[in-house]
């Protein structure tokens, strides 16, 4: 970053732009001063030019007024979609919105409307699945969802942590011992405000995290001291597919266990189904996004089934915390494109 790298240029995105679009494109070797605009200059009427990465320059990330100029003097209308970038305030992707006339592009306004639909203004119940190996990483989110859903369902090692501040065992399972406190502040936010926090009820258990590993099912109130919990059991899948049956929204991030090693992917792959399922008859509006919880799905083959799969990661996760997207802030602010 802030460095020319040759194997980070754009350049070779170039043919595939063509193929999906039909046209030509005109790649610019620098994304600002002489050399973009000498091309720039050469287009006419429906013509495309790439410009080079411009994080090539530590002023794009810095969002210097000075940067933010010589990108602004390259067109004259700015169109953000970049959901996956909104997070940032970088003069691409939030500066250029303060100098230029501005819209949503259309992926950014279905990113948007899709998840509005899910947390702002969702069909209730509203379920969320957050699973993923560390509360420390989603506080700010999990605070926030237990104040706007009924059921907030937890895998991954995420529920552990939460097993073991309720004074669980959980044997040698990964386990954040040191955000027992915090476990705890979480669950009693969402008691005040009506969410149920769904932990399994049984556990997938293991001596050693491999693939196809030895594994047997039992009680997650009774996890052996020399096992690991890898998957939620069939007790716990047949609950959280009640809760799915009930509910009118779901929003999905994070998977359930192990869903990269075989057979630990089951727990993941039937509530995907499952909410698959309730989609496809017009019973639920599911929203999916965060990049373990694309593959997850994508591994389960139901991509393709849900109302909405995001794409973004850093971003999608500030949006579920409640913060405020300094690229999306931007547009609201900004003069309109006509």
């Amino acid at each position: 970053e802030g460095e020319q790298n040759p194997e980070m240029s754009l350049a070779f995105l170039t043919p595939t732009l063509e193929e999906r679009w039909g046209c030509d494109i005109r790649f610019s070797p620098d994304c600002i001063g002489p050399k973009a605009e000498a091309v720039i200059a050469k287009m006419g009427e429906g013509d495309v030019t790439l410009l080079e990465n411009v994080r090539f320059y530590k002023e794009e990330k810095q969002n210097t007024p000075e940067f933010v100029s010589k990108l602004a003097a390259l067109g004259d209308v700015f169109i953000n979609d970049a959901f996956s970038a909104a997070h940032r305030a970088h003069a691409s992707t939030e500066g250029l919105a303060h100098v230029l006339p501005a819209a949503a592009g259309l992926l950014m306004e279905q990113e948007l409307n899709a998840l509005d639909a899910a947390l702002e203004h969702p069909q209730k119940p509203v379920a969320a699945i957050v699973g993923g190996s560390k509360i420390s990483t989603k506080l700010g989110v999990l605070n926030n969802i237990v104040q706007k859903v009924d059921y907030l369902i937890l895998g991954g090692a995420m529920a552990n942590t939460f097993l073991y501040a309720n004074g669980t065992d959980v044997g040698s399972s990964l386990c954040e011992t040191n955000m027992k406190e915090e476990a705890l502040k979480i669950s009693e936010t969402a008691k005040k405000h009506g969410c149920e926090i769904v932990l399994p009820i049984d556990s997938i258990v293991v001596n050693e995290l491999k693939l196809n590993a030895p594994s047997e099912t039992v009680d997650s109130q009774a996890i052996p001291d020399d096992k690991m919990a890898i998957d939620v059991g069939p007790k716990s899948i047949a609950y959280v597919e009640n809760i799915l049956e009930k509910s009118k929204t779901l929003l999905w991030n994070g998977p359930m266990g192990v869903f990269e090693l075989k057979p630990f992917d089951t727990g993941t792959n039937a509530l995907a189904h499952k909410a698959a399922e309730q989609t496809k008859a017009g019973k639920l509006v599911s929203i999916a996004g965060g990049g373990d919880t694309v593959a997850a799905l994508e591994n389960a083959e139901v991509c393709q089934d849900f109302t909405y799969i995001s794409t973004a990661g850093g971003a999608f996760l500030e949006w579920l915390k409640g913060e405020t997207l300094p690229g999306v802030e931007a547009l609201y602010t900004a003069k309109k494109a006509a």
